[in-house]
């Protein structure tokens, strides 16, 4: 109701995430925060732009009058012109230090990321940002500081382009938090490098003396038997390293032919299983100990890093430069050679954008240019002789 003003039992009466307005005071309220907390708030506009400015939390030293004054004391300089909230966003920002908000960025926003993405967001800020920017006051880090870090890591423009997106993803969430003025990220305009893609995919000559690395290891018993298993399923279905370490049983359907996974580096995905698949699974016992398909060393967990056995398996083939994750690219390759389009397989693989699918279109044309070929052959003999187009019995 209008005119009624906000009292000490109307604030002790709020539920967490309600708000309180005040009948006298245009724009002050008490807003009741999700641990209880109640913080005092102003919504006013400056210089036609809306600004939010918390004056404080209820408690000492601000009780509900200190507040409204202050809050008639905000709204006497927004009048005057003064923009009260970037005035109180700098003296908050003053002296904290980039270190000090990646600290922050890390325990409030890395829950909400995905187990791969904080793993890579944290080596990229212990080991690049921080030593750079880590003793530099928030508000003060400027697009040509940026510049000169982003030019330091010129000769791996990968990391130079994942350490700058890292970066300015910290810069809008210190905006965020009223930590830089709004539309401040020094990162914005910094133009990437190019990156050349690395494509490597094995031929068929390749996959054979793999896999005969892969039985010897077997024989010998010299590799663990999942971690055999595990570079299989690899090649076989296409899938990401992180998706085949992690698969548990629940989600292997052979009814439906399929692993259903709920969650991926793309959200939920289904995964076809092929023949060879489906035969690889049925030899691999299952522990009522461990729900995962690929048992790792620590009891009720699963496999975990493949790369030291990898590089002993890989040099066996004779294939030292080939990564695991040249597997999938392997699938994806094979798949696309068999006349598959790149949108079913972008769908199998996982793909989010169909650009990424795209990096395979090389294959697709040389399937599309021996179709070509063969048909013109067939065409072009049936023209000479006179008769008609048939197939070859």
């Amino acid at each position: 109701m209008a005119g009624i003003k906000i009292t000490l039992t109307g604030v002790q009466a709020l539920s967490p995430g309600s708000t309180l307005w005040d009948g006298q005071v245009k724009g002050f309220a008490a807003k009741a925060n999700a641990n209880g907390s109640v913080s005092f708030v102003l919504k006013t506009r400056v210089n036609g732009r809306q600004r939010w400015v918390t004056i404080g939390k209820f408690g000492s030293p601000w009780t509900v009058e200190t507040a409204r004054r202050e809050a008639l004391r905000l709204l006497g300089e927004a009048a005057s012109g003064n923009d009260i909230g970037a005035e109180k966003q700098a003296k908050r920002a003053k002296g904290l230090l980039f270190g000090h908000v990646a600290d922050q960025f890390i325990a409030i926003h890395f829950p909400k990321l995905k187990p791969r993405t904080r793993e890579s967001y944290g080596t990229i800020i212990r080991l690049h940002l921080k030593p750079a920017f880590g003793a530099t006051p928030i508000a003060d880090i400027r697009k040509t500081s940026v510049a000169t870090f982003h030019a330091r890591h010129a000769e791996t423009p990968r990391n130079a382009n994942h350490a700058l997106s890292v970066l300015s993803k910290i810069m809008n969430w210190a905006e965020e938090q009223g930590l830089r003025p709004a539309e401040s990220n020094p990162c914005r305009n910094i133009r990437k490098y190019r990156e050349t893609k690395r494509e490597r995919y094995l031929s068929p000559d390749e996959l054979a003396r793999l896999g005969a690395a892969l039985a010897a290891a077997e024989d010998d018993k010299t590799v663990d038997p999942y971690i055999i298993a595990a570079i299989r399923l690899l090649l076989l279905t296409g899938a990401r390293l992180s998706e085949i370490l992690t698969l548990r049983w629940t989600y292997v359907d052979t009814y439906r032919r399929i692993l259903n996974l709920p969650d991926s580096k793309t959200g939920a995905k289904v995964i076809p299983l092929n023949q060879a698949a489906l035969d690889l699974l049925g030899t691999l016992p299952r522990l009522n100990s461990n729900p995962f398909v690929l048992v790792g060393r620590v009891e009720g967990q699963h496999l975990v890093n493949l790369q030291k056995p990898w590089r002993r398996i890989r040099k066996e083939a004779g294939l030292d430069d080939v990564r695991i994750h040249d597997l999938r690219h392997s699938f994806a390759s094979v798949s696309v050679g068999l006349g598959g389009s790149l949108p079913v397989i972008g769908r199998v693989l996982g793909h989010s954008q169909p650009a990424t699918t795209a990096r395979y279109a090389h294959v697709a044309d040389k399937v599309a240019a021996e179709l070509v070929e063969a048909a013109g052959a067939l065409i072009g003999t049936a023209l000479q002789s006179g008769g008609k187009p048939s197939t070859p019995q």
